[in-house]
């Protein structure tokens, strides 16, 4: 069957290569009884894909049904694929057939495959091997005929490296593997989908169809669509319905795209905008304590050097005081904190000095080095800036440069009562 007509019956919008490659593949598969995996972001389309190849097949006439095993709670799913016995579990109070001895002869689609727990992808393994499955609490091994075609979003070798996919399963599944391209991948599509769209729109809602100027084409074109072709046919719906003018420009579109949204952690920044002067980018948040603490100790460290000075020879105190006015001068703005907070620091033991009675000088001293645990530290801050803010999480959460949830989660890992 030709591409073109498989668009048609399908309802498919484009002409990208990329996309008119997956549907080849999936035409030539069609015929056989290998398991195709698709791959492919959220809301690309790879559902449509199944059920190209299904009515292709010469099951197409026998049963199709999608599951998404991402939906199905683990404690179910087993019950739910492969069927139950009468009290084999709580609240089984009947037998029960399974998706693949209901579908028997005909196709089985499973989206969102990366989500199976283990022990089920074990018993579709002994599916995909050798036919055979056994319901939940019965010993008896049944046979079924399904041709199996899974779906991912996610990098399934990735999983079986971390442990969280079988790696036999994964190349048993991708017998044939169809890549379905994400919308920005196939941005001449992006006006032809968007105006099927609209026209479908408007004839629901009985009104003109929109029409797109070139900068709104263009906005449209060069925006990154995270949530693919669903994002984009919801966007269309909303300027269908929303824009009483039907001519659309680009000021008015953006209106409807949204904003690129970019993490605000502290972190150190230099005169040039580098991280840290040298382009290190810090992206744990006790990474940025720890050099953040690192550099207040250096800092206290001089100052218990210059205060033992001083007392034992009280006439250095207008030296120290000139070399750190001259120092303030010469400072240059190459390392600047994107403060956590404006708190003082205060050092959580204060330096002892032991003085003899009868000298007035400095017989001896001793340094008691401060903790410099960074979860104290941590634990310390986040006190002062609820303290500061009374309680508030919110205001403090802005003030320590963190978001609300993870201030409300360390605050449970340190056991901190507001």
């Amino acid at each position: 069957m030709e591409i073109q007509s498989i668009k048609n019956r399908f309802g498919i919008i484009g002409n990208s290569a990329a996309l008119n490659y997956a549907l080849q593949v999936a035409t030539q598969v069609a015929n056989t009884d290998l398991t195709v995996l698709i791959f492919g972001e959220s809301g690309s389309g790879k559902e449509i894909f199944s059920q190209i190849i299904h009515s292709l097949s010469s099951r197409k006439h026998n049963p199709f049904i999608a599951v998404n095993c991402g939906a199905i709670p683990e404690g179910t799913i087993d019950s739910e694929l492969f069927g139950h016995e009468k009290g084999s579990f709580t609240g089984a109070v009947d037998s029960r057939k399974g998706y693949f001895e209901t579908v028997n002869g005909g196709t089985i689609f499973l989206d969102e495959i990366g989500e199976l727990p283990l022990g089920t992808q074990a018993r579709l393994l002994r599916v995909l091997e050798a036919g055979e499955f056994i319901r939940v609490g019965s010993s008896k091994v049944q046979k079924t005929d399904v041709r199996v075609i899974a779906a991912t979003n996610k990098d399934l070798l990735i999983l079986t490296e971390k442990g969280k996919f079988r790696e036999d399963l994964y190349y048993r599944l991708s017998t044939v593997p169809i890549r379905v391209p994400a919308l920005r991948d196939r941005k001449e599509d992006i006006p032809l989908l968007f105006r099927k769209f609209a026209v479908d729109f408007a004839e629901r809602y009985k009104t003109a169809p929109v029409q797109l100027d070139e900068e709104a084409k263009n906005l449209l074109i060069n925006y990154s669509w995270p949530g693919n072709v669903r994002e984009l046919k919801n966007i269309a719906e909303q300027i269908s319905v929303l824009s009483i003018d039907k001519q659309i420009s680009g000021e008015q579109i953006r209106k409807f795209i949204p904003e690129s949204t970019s993490t605000r952690l502290p972190m150190v920044v230099s005169g040039n905008g580098s991280l840290n002067g040298s382009g290190h980018d810090f992206s744990n948040e006790r990474e940025i304590l720890y050099k953040l603490f690192f550099d207040m100790k250096k800092d206290v460290t001089e100052l218990k050097k210059m205060f033992v000075e001083i007392l034992q020879n009280p006439g250095m105190a207008a030296t120290h005081h000139d070399n750190y006015m001259n120092n303030l001068k010469e400072l240059k703005p190459q390392e600047t904190y994107q403060p956590i907070g404006q708190q003082t620091y205060v050092p959580s033991q204060p330096v002892v000095i032991h003085k003899n009675d009868h000298d007035e000088n400095i017989d001896h001293h001793e340094e008691v080095e401060e903790s410099l645990s960074i979860m104290d530290k941590e634990k310390e801050l986040i006190v002062k800036a609820l303290k500061k803010h009374k309680g508030k999480r919110k205001d403090a959460s802005s003030d320590l440069g963190i978001s609300e949830r993870t201030l409300y989660r360390k605050l449970k890992e340190y056991d901190i009562n507001e």
